[in-house]
């Protein structure tokens, strides 16, 4: 009889090296300058909590040295519903000038609960700061 031979799971930490979450939603992504100039910035977004994730939105935006916001990008993930455990890709393409000090990333999601007398819609925004870092946000 062969022997198994185990086929490797690809799971987010797995294929990128940063992450943020709450208790509703992890993203996972890769920072990548291009030699166009660009930061190309892809992941996936994956519902982690027990609601359905009706909307998730992402910004990520440019910060020169003086606080200053400049140049972003807005995307989406593929799926417009996200369901428990699913995994949704994206991908944001932003110029870089050459003044960025850092890179910061807004989210925000529409939940969607079904429980009892809290049924309902509930917005949730968030941010994270230094996205792009080789020590913050890191996937252990």
């Amino acid at each position: 009889m062969p022997a198994c031979v185990a086929r490797p799971t690809v799971y987010p930490p797995a294929a990128f090296s940063h992450r943020v979450a709450t208790s509703d939603v992890a993203i996972y992504w890769n920072c990548t300058r291009s030699e166009f100039g660009q930061l190309q910035f892809d992941g996936v977004a994956q519902n982690i909590g027990g609601s359905e994730i009706r909307y998730l939105g992402l910004e990520l935006n440019a910060v020169d040295a003086k606080e200053n916001f400049g140049l972003s990008a807005v995307a989406a993930p593929l799926d417009i519903l996200l369901y428990t455990n699913q995994l949704s890709p994206f991908h944001l393409q932003l110029p870089i000038r050459g003044d960025e000090a850092r890179f910061d990333l807004f989210y925000q999601y529409r939940l969607s609960s079904r429980f009892g007398a809290f049924a309902g819609l509930e917005d949730r925004r968030f941010m994270a700061r230094d996205v792009c870092s080789d020590t913050q946000h890191r996937v252990n």
